[in-house]
């Protein structure tokens, strides 16, 4: 698992480089993608939830994650969230589903087809989710202003 956990935070910060995320936040880009991974391995390996339900869940930690860091770094999220999300994202289920299509192998297309798009409406809404959350739940502290009172 810890080599899952390294490739994913290698794949996350190559893809912040691709995306052109600032230098500064690779290696928060990086945690990201490999906290979800770690949370995704270790239901499925060790709770038994469905590869949905460990998408689900690991997308919601991304997204907490990534609004945390945002307001700590004063940042946009999907900094974090587009590139930590990378790890996750079904692209082997897609692959699989368009090569079944092609060597005419209907059943295993419609199987890895249903399955990427339960994980992509796992990620939707765990995405949804967090960003519910209202914008002064992640705020750290309370910064206090020293502006003037305003005269009439």
């Amino acid at each position: 698992m810890i080599g899952q956990m390294i490739a994913a935070v290698f794949g996350t910060v190559a893809f912040s480089v691709l995306f052109g995320v600032p230098r500064q936040y690779y290696i928060y880009c990086g945690f990201v993608g490999g906290a979800g991974w770690v949370l995704y391995s270790l239901l499925t390996v060790y709770a038994h939830c469905t590869a949905t339900e460990a998408t689900f869940f690991a997308a919601f930690l991304v997204v907490l994650l990534s609004r945390f860091l945002a307001v700590w770094e004063r940042c946009p999220a999907t900094v974090f969230l587009t590139t930590g999300i990378f790890p996750l994202v079904p692209g082997a289920g897609i692959y699989w589903t368009a090569y079944y299509l092609v060597t005419d192998r209907l059943a295993e297309a419609a199987d890895n087809g249903f399955a990427a798009i339960k994980a992509v409406f796992a990620i939707v809404l765990g995405i949804v989710l967090v960003f519910e959350v209202p914008d002064s739940f992640f705020k750290l502290k309370k910064e206090k202003t020293n502006l003037p009172e305003k005269r009439s």
